[in-house]
């Protein structure tokens, strides 16, 4: 037996191990980066937006690359390696010599080159699963389920570590966990498999697979740009508007994150009684309703009332949503999964001005309720004959 494991003896559980390392990594530092910026280095917040383009910007560029070479019959193995190299250059440059310009030089290109890793990650997890005969649905959902505890974990771990030690310890604490990635990486992570698409799989959308694809990826657009401005003007909202206690955000924010892990596990059953495309729409339909209904709350009760239901409707969506895009992937899942990370990436970076630009000119319930809209305009998108 090698030191590794063979493509032939690796399980998705041991995988599952490693993606969730990972996500808990670029979780750590992806919200506390504007924090550290403002707050630790006295920078002006539009400053963020230089860091957040740069990393984003070579984000797309690596996460589109690196697709190309997966469909192609590149490894994974090296490509995974590539981003964890970025992201110990990024917290080992951060943890030495904390400042703004390392933060626009080693740490634009480390985190940015680092980003690739989910969206490599989840096309291997899909091959895993394939070969170990897990449908694609029920493997999505272990995936996302892994991503989105991760992502409850560590933005929390981050802040309360900058909390107690300072903003610095964040980076020494990070470089220490993409330590136990590279470790779980070097041990885990097949080096000889490659992505050979199976003869015959070309999905039946194929003919006209390019007009349904970028469809696809517009109604992923749409419903993540609707969460993501939400996302954005809740705890303001709550605070500043409603009158809640500064507490109230991170209770809902854990709310959500609960009810959404749970709903991500009911989507296998759901996809295989009832497809892709009617869930996905009763789900845009329950996010613009869910989202309408955040923008009415007034009390405490009501407010985890309100997450509960947007962690339902994300949970649905982030599982079902993937598997949709993926659907439409014919011969290239990779390039498909990356397409699907890079239109979150953009989503998420676009809505943080637009929420800004919102709230100055209205308030935050203004923002919450175009984010209703925009939902809604997702729905409409899945009754092009192009998504059938």
């Amino acid at each position: 037996m090698s030191a590794t494991m063979s493509s032939r003896s690796l399980s998705l559980y041991p995988f599952l191990l490693v993606l969730f390392i990972g996500t808990a990594c670029s979780s750590m530092i992806g919200p506390f980066m504007a924090y550290y910026i403002v707050e630790g280095l006295g920078r002006a917040p539009w400053t963020i937006s230089l860091y957040a383009g740069g990393v984003t910007v070579l984000g797309i560029i690596c996460t589109r690359t690196f697709g190309r070479w997966l469909d192609a019959g590149i490894a994974p193995f090296p490509l995974i390696g590539v981003a964890l190299a970025g992201y110990l250059l990024a917290t080992t440059a951060l943890s030495i010599s904390p400042s703004f310009w390392v933060v626009l030089s080693f740490g634009v290109l480390g985190f940015g080159l680092s980003s690739s890793a989910i969206s490599t990650m989840f096309s291997l997890g899909a091959v895993i699963a394939e070969r170990g005969k897990i449908t694609r649905g029920r493997s999505n959902a272990f995936l996302r389920a892994t991503t989105s505890t991760a992502w409850m974990i560590g933005p929390a771990v981050a802040f309360l570590f900058a909390e107690r030690f300072g903003e610095g310890a964040v980076f020494k604490l990070a470089f220490a966990l993409a330590c136990c990635w590279a470790l779980m990486w070097w041990i885990i992570i097949p080096r000889d498999m490659t992505f050979r698409p199976k003869s015959g799989s070309v999905h039946a959308h194929s003919s006209n697979k390019p007009v349904g694809l970028w469809l696809a990826a517009a109604f992923v657009f749409c419903l993540s740009s609707a969460h993501s401005l939400t996302f954005s003007a809740l705890p303001l909202f709550y605070v500043r508007e409603v009158g809640l206690p500064g507490y109230a955000p991170g209770t809902a924010f854990s709310m959500k994150t609960f009810v959404e892990v749970l709903a991500i596990f009911t989507t296998p059953m759901i996809i295989s009684r009832f497809g892709l495309k009617w869930p996905l729409v009763a789900v845009a339909v329950l996010a613009t309703v869910t989202i309408l209904l955040l923008s009415c709350v007034q009390t405490y009760p009501q407010m985890l009332a309100g997450a509960a239901l947007e962690g339902l409707y994300y949970g649905l969506y982030a599982s079902i949503g993937i598997s949709f895009v993926q659907s439409f992937s014919g011969d290239r899942p990779a390039q498909t999964t990356a397409l699907y990370w890079n239109v979150l990436s953009v989503s998420g970076i676009l809505a943080g001005p637009a929420t800004g630009l919102i709230a100055q000119a209205y308030d935050f319930r203004a923002v919450i309720r175009v984010a209703s809209v925009v939902a809604a305009f997702a729905a409409l998108l899945l009754f092009s004959k192009h998504l059938r």
